[in-house]
C-alpha cells in the first residue's frame, strides 16, 4: 500500500500500471464506510501476492487528483491498467463482492508465469541470446496459450529472425479462426512473402529484372506482386507498399485482392504497439459509474504517421 499525492501519482500510478494493475482508493479521514474498506484492501493487496498495488489516496488533502477523477462520492476506488482507468465502483464493498471484482480484471496465475516467461526472453532478446528467447517465449506461450498477445509477438520473433516452419505451427491455431484476426492475417502475410523468397526462384531476382518487366508491361501484376515480396523480405516495408499500390490503382479485384489484403498487412505490422493493459480500456464513464475528467492525448511518432499517410492513399486508390 502507498500514499499517493500529486507529486508521486505519475509514477506510482501511471507509470506503475504499466506493469501491474494498481487499485486507486480514494478515501478521507472523516469517512466512516472508508474505515471499513480500507483494511479490507490492504488484507486483500497481501492476499493477492502482487497481482495489484493499493494505492490511497486523501481526497481532502490531493483535491486536484480528486477533481481529476470526478470523484464524488467516497470511498472510490478506481482500477488502473496500462496507464488508464479500466473499471471502479463506489462504496464499502464487502470482502466477497470485492475478490469478484478483482479477479474479474486481474491476470490470474498462469497469465502471472506466461508473463514473467516472456520479460525473460525479452532479455535474452536484448543481449543477443536468441535461441533462449524463442525457447522462453514458447514455453510462455505453452503456459498462457490463449494471450494472442504472446503469441503474436512469439509469431514475430520466430519469422523475423528466420525460423519459419516453427512460426507456420504456431500461426496454424490462430488462423484456424474465423474470421482471422487482423493481426495474425498480417503475419501469414509476411510469413508467404519470405516463404516466396526461399522457394520460389523469382526470390532470387536482382529488383532490376522486375524493373524491366514492370517497364515493358506496366499492368504485369506478377512481376509487380513478386517485386513487393521480396521487399517484403528485405524488410523494405514502404517501397513494398508503393509497389503493391500501383497494382491496386490499375486493378482493385486483381488475384482475389491479394495486393490489398498484403498492404493491410504491412500497415499492420509496421503499426506502433499500443501500451500493454491488463484489463478492456474505456473512455468516458467506466462500468462501475466513476466518471474521469480529461483524455490522455498520444503524439504520433514519424512510423504512426507514416501508417496513417499510407492508409489515406489506400482509401484514395480503392474509392
Amino acid at each position: 500500500m502507498i500514499d499517493i499525492t500529486t507529486e508521486n501519482f505519475e509514477t506510482e500510478v501511471i507509470q506503475a500500471s504499466l506493469s501491474v494493475p494498481v487499485l486507486v482508493d480514494f478515501w478521507a479521514p472523516w469517512c466512516g464506510p472508508c474505515k471499513a474498506l480500507g483494511p479490507i484492501l490492504e488484507k486483500l493487496e497481501a492476499a493477492y501476492e502482487g497481482r495489484f498495488v493499493l494505492a490511497k489516496i486523501n481526497s481532502d488533502e490531493q483535491q486536484e487528483l480528486a477533481a481529476a477523477f470526478g470523484i464524488r462520492s467516497i470511498p472510490t476506488c478506481v482500477l488502473m491498467s496500462g496507464g488508464k482507468p479500466v473499471n471502479g465502483f463506489m462504496g464499502a464493498l464487502p470482502e466477497g463482492k470485492l475478490r469478484e471484482f478483482l479477479d474479474q480484471h486481474l491476470p490470474g496465475e498462469g497469465q502471472l508465469q506466461a508473463q514473467a516467461e516472456a520479460e525473460e526472453a525479452q532479455e535474452h532478446l536484448e543481449s543477443g541470446d536468441i535461441d533462449s528467447a524463442i525457447a522462453r517465449m514458447a514455453q510462455a506461450l505453452q503456459t498462457d496459450a490463449a494471450n494472442d498477445e504472446l503469441r503474436y509477438d512469439y509469431i514475430k520473433l520466430l519469422i523475423g529472425t528466420g525460423h519459419l516452419d516453427q512460426a507456420a505451427a504456431a500461426l496454424a491455431p490462430a488462423l484456424a479462426r474465423i474470421p482471422v484476426p487482423l493481426q495474425f492475417e498480417a503475419l501469414q502475410q509476411w510469413l508467404n512473402a519470405l516463404e516466396f523468397v526461399q522457394n520460389d526462384p523469382r526470390g532470387q531476382w536482382p529488383l532490376e529484372k522486375f524493373d524491366e518487366l514492370i517497364a515493358a508491361n506496366k499492368r504485369d501484376f506478377e512481376a509487380r506482386f513478386a517485386r513487393a515480396r521480396v521487399l517484403m523480405a528485405a524488410n523494405e516495408w514502404v517501397a513494398a507498399l508503393d509497389e503493391l499500390l500501383e497494382i491496386i490503382m490499375r486493378d482493385k479485384k486483381w488475384d482475389e485482392e491479394a495486393p490489398r489484403k498484403t498492404f493491410v498487412a504491412i500497415l499492420e505490422l509496421l503499426t506502433p504497439p499500443k501500451p500493454k493493459a491488463a484489463g478492456p480500456e474505456v473512455s468516458g464513464k467506466s462500468a462501475g459509474g466513476i466518471e474521469l475528467a480529461g483524455h490522455a492525448t498520444v503524439q504520433e511518432d514519424e512510423q504512426a504517421a507514416l501508417v496513417s499517410a499510407y492508409r489515406r492513399k489506400l482509401s484514395m486508390a480503392l474509392n
